[in-house]
């Protein structure tokens, strides 16, 4: 198969069993997957992308029933979550199978599992009949892909099958929550939120990260981050600033003078949506800089403030 040549399920399936390396349209963003049962195959994924090897990787699950394949122990919570959230942007990290290969894990005890909502990923996972490892598929600690071309531009020859599902619908990495200890806490906020996992677990959730918690994707204090450096400001500070020459803003709820930056939508799923495509759009300019707009401090902006966050610690803006 040549380079951006159309990649096919089938073409999918077949790189896959050969031990090779596919592009993977998932309902949050692009993945980088590969068999998560061979060890040569996520050995390329820690290498095509950059990753250090202690940095686990989620494990992406065909059907709910598989959990018992990769986790020893599969309490009520994790069944009542994925019947009520699967397929779809949730991760649950529980305690690892036996057979469960260290580099998947970055040789901790727990396993991070999902079952994607994207009709492709699906059927590629039902074809292939096993799981895949699927970090995403983009250099380690770069902005994520929503889009096949953003792959494709990313990886070139090195990637050649990359199936094209059309824009991530979420557009921003999973909920990752930990219920491998007694008390379930959120380990990387996405759009599904502490509230709906309270509401359907009916018990307390906690939101942030202990000195306990497991390493998972996403988690670094620098992460998403663009190449041209990024600031994030309040929107009076943005407001005032006027040098729109030199750099360039993206906003939610300030009018961008001049075509000097992008407005993405004012409520948080439009948002998300869009980020990745709109920061890889920014980027792509040459600009001095990237300023962007904090934005709200409501639970369902959590996902989305995250990103930022990390994304302006990764970049080199003072």
């Amino acid at each position: 198969m040549t380079e951006h040549a159309p990649c096919s399920v089938d073409d999918a399936v077949a790189a896959l069993r050969a031990g090779a390396l596919v592009g993977l349209p998932t309902e949050t963003v692009y993945g980088l997957a590969g068999d998560a049962g061979n060890a040569a195959a996520i050995a390329r994924i820690y290498a095509l992308k950059g990753r250090p090897a202690d940095h686990p990787l989620i494990v992406h699950l065909g059907a709910p029933g598989q959990l018992d394949d990769w986790a020893r122990a599969v309490p009520a919570a994790a069944r009542t979550l994925a019947a009520r959230f699967w397929p779809g942007p949730l991760t649950l990290v529980l305690p690892r199978a036996a057979q469960v290969l260290d580099a998947l894990t970055g040789g901790q005890d727990t396993v991070a599992l999902r079952m994607p909502a994207h009709p492709l990923a699906l059927a590629v996972l039902r074809g292939f009949g096993g799981a895949l490892a699927a970090p995403s598929a983009n250099r380690f600690g770069c902005v994520s892909p929503t889009l096949a071309a953003h792959v494709r531009s990313e990886f070139g020859a090195a990637l050649p099958c990359v199936l094209d599902g059309g824009p991530c619908a979420v557009g921003i990495e999973s909920t990752i929550l930990d219920i491998s200890r007694a008390q379930p806490r959120i380990l990387r906020p996405g759009a599904i939120t502490a509230v709906a996992l309270q509401q359907a677990l009916g018990t307390t959730v906690l939101e942030h990260a202990d000195a306990g918690a497991p390493r998972v994707s996403g988690s670094l204090p620098a992460h998403y981050a663009p190449r041209t450096p990024l600031q994030l400001l309040p929107t009076t500070q943005l407001r005032a600033l006027t040098d729109s020459a030199q750099a360039l803003h993206l906003t939610w709820s300030l009018a961008v003078a001049g075509g000097h930056g992008l407005r993405l939508p004012g409520e948080a799923a439009g948002y998300a949506h869009a980020l990745y495509a709109a920061l890889r759009a920014l980027d792509a300019r040459g600009a001095r800089l990237i300023r962007v707009e904090a934005p709200p401090d409501d639970a369902e902006w959590t996902g989305v403030r995250d990103r930022l966050h990390r994304a302006a610690a990764g970049s080199t803006a003072t």
